[in-house]
């Protein structure tokens, strides 16, 4: 008699997805660069990227990473902190420094960009007892080292300010104005208040302060009616919004002259908001009152900066850090990325280091 036992049918195997569709030769939107999105598919597409002087969709290239080792000087056996972990590119080379037996901690305030950067730096051979991460702002840096009994402090400290490439790429984050997303500009999108809300609630006068005194704006007066006047008639919610309303407010924006100055303010401007939005001179000030007290005799810390405003604050805690007696030294002048490294990664070419040695 047959077998009439049914037959279990083999699984169906799973169908290839199909790439973005995009117009033209090339991908052009973030969402599109699915070869730049997927490195270790397509490693040799990407290196192709890279030698272009680009920074793939997705990743971020470290900036002045030589001069900060050579600064910090990180050696076997010693601890460190990455106040500002971003894609990790400072913190690999930190961890190859202090091996063995050293120690780094990983700070980031962004949910999205601090998983995959922990997975990342996981698969590249570096387990919870040489790395571990925080979801936390370096400005809470001393109670880390409580919790971590760590009272008398560290070898070396890191701090990256500003904004990763990944943040700035992916138009969903809002941290561009070059493509159109919703105007967000928080490093950790899960707390309040956006830039959006920013715009919407503060008066003119309020508006016009934070655009001087986070970006040295010249016209923030002018820019900030021009903005609470727009919002009266419509809502100002998406980053390509607020750059029109910006640029609406120069006069002869067909010379490319015009275009270009207006260009930068709007640059500035969110830049002000994403200062605002973040906090991110007062996580800074308190960083930089804590560090003495963060850092071993002769421990090291190296901060990078990339606008004014960010310098300033580093230059006079330092120099007040020396004349009271709690550096030994720091440096005099500022690092700057080479010729070649600008030419390389045009993202550096803002950049300042500064260092400082604990007495």
């Amino acid at each position: 008699m047959p077998d009439e036992t049914p037959q279990a049918t083999p699984a169906a195997a799973p169908r290839p997805t199909r790439r973005p569709r995009y117009s033209g030769k090339n991908p052009r939107k973030f969402h599109e660069k699915y070869k730049e999105l997927n490195p270790g598919r397509y490693a040799g597409d990407v290196a192709k990227v890279v030698a272009s002087g680009k920074t793939p969709a997705g990743q971020h290239r470290p900036v002045l990473v030589e001069e900060i080792l050579g600064v910090l000087a990180p050696k076997p056996g010693e601890v460190s902190v990455d106040c500002t972990l971003g894609f990790g590119g400072h913190a690999q080379r930190i961890l190859r420094a202090i091996a063995p037996g050293g120690r780094l901690f990983g700070l980031d305030v962004d949910p999205i960009e601090q998983p995959r950067t922990e997975t990342r730096l996981r698969a590249a051979g570096f387990g919870p007892d040489v790395f571990q991460v925080r979801h936390m702002n370096f400005a809470g840096l001393p109670k880390l080292l409580a919790q971590e009994n760590l009272a008398a402090g560290v070898d070396v400290v890191l701090a990256d300010l500003g904004v990763s490439s990944m943040q700035i790429d992916n138009p969903e984050r809002g941290f561009t104005y070059k493509t159109d997303g919703p105007l967000d500009l928080r490093l950790n999108p899960l707390r309040s208040p956006s830039a959006a809300d920013l715009v919407a609630k503060l008066d003119a006068a309020k508006l016009a302060t934070l655009f001087r005194d986070n970006s040295d704006e010249p016209r923030a007066d002018d820019l900030a009616a021009a903005i609470v006047s727009a919002r009266k008639a419509q809502p100002v919610t998406r980053t390509a919004q607020l750059a029109d309303i910006i640029r609406s407010a120069f006069s002869g924006g067909h010379r490319s002259s015009a275009r270009e100055l207006a260009d930068d303010t709007v640059r500035r401007i969110f830049q002000a908001l994403r200062i605002a939005v973040n906090d991110e001179f007062g996580a800074l000030d308190n960083l930089l009152r804590v560090l003495p007290a963060c850092l071993k005799s002769g421990g090291r810390v190296a901060i990078l900066t990339f606008h004014s405003g960010e310098d300033r604050r580093v230059k006079q805690a330092f120099q007040l850090g020396r004349d009271s007696g709690h550096y030994a030294a720091i440096a005099e002048e500022i690092i700057r990325p080479s010729a070649e490294e600008r030419r390389d990664n045009p993202r550096s070419s803002s950049a300042k280091l500064r260092w400082a040695i604990r007495a």
